[in-house]
């Protein structure tokens, strides 16, 4: 799927060891430019094919963590509101990367497919870079969005894998039937 060749940063290196390195379930990356909230993959399944919807095999999922921001956001959720430049009120505020627009190397998009972390993208207002006057509006848009966003974090399967003694096992696989993305256990 990613095949594509390119230089990494030296800081790009290191947040990428400490991804791997704690086991994250749940991220979200904050930008400017539009009011949406993007999930992965952001990279289209066909390098050649812009705005081509490219799900995970979590579909559902990033859709209802996306939902989970979007919904709470009240500009994003203002049905009445005027967009920035895309509209995506009729979308439900959210929308699969790829179809808006495909890059690669996205954080999202490595987050799921290298660690058990699954990270959507939030645009937070419609100027790309703010006025520092504005960045307190923007706050209190976003301040509920992401608590309801976190407490996301407690869907979903939880619990311990263990040998017979009760033991944890580190790095057990855990696969869903009917999903092909499995994860792994932490420390």
């Amino acid at each position: 799927f990613f095949s594509l060749v390119f230089q990494v940063a030296p800081e790009t290196k290191a947040v990428m060891k400490w991804l791997r390195s704690i086991p994250f379930v749940l991220s979200a990356s904050l930008h400017g430019g539009e009011l949406v909230v993007t999930y992965p993959y952001d990279y289209s399944r066909h390098p050649m094919e812009e705005k081509m919807f490219s799900p995970t095999p979590d579909e559902k999922v990033f859709q209802m963590l996306a939902k989970a921001y979007a919904d709470a956001h009240p500009v994003i959720s203002d049905r009445s509101e005027l967009r920035c430049g895309g509209n995506f009120v009729k979308r439900g505020g959210i929308i699969n990367g790829a179809e808006w627009y495909s890059f690669t190397g996205g954080m999202a998009d490595f987050n799921y497919l290298h660690t058990n972390c699954f990270e959507v993208t939030v645009e937070v207002g419609c100027e790309k870079f703010p006025l520092e006057e504005e960045l307190f509006t923007i706050w209190h848009e976003n301040k509920g969005a992401l608590l309801n966003y976190m407490e996301m974090v407690h869907r979903g399967i939880k619990g311990i894998v263990s040998d017979k003694f009760g033991n944890p096992i580190k790095n057990a696989r855990i696969s869903v039937r009917g999903i092909q993305h499995d994860v792994t256990t932490g420390n």
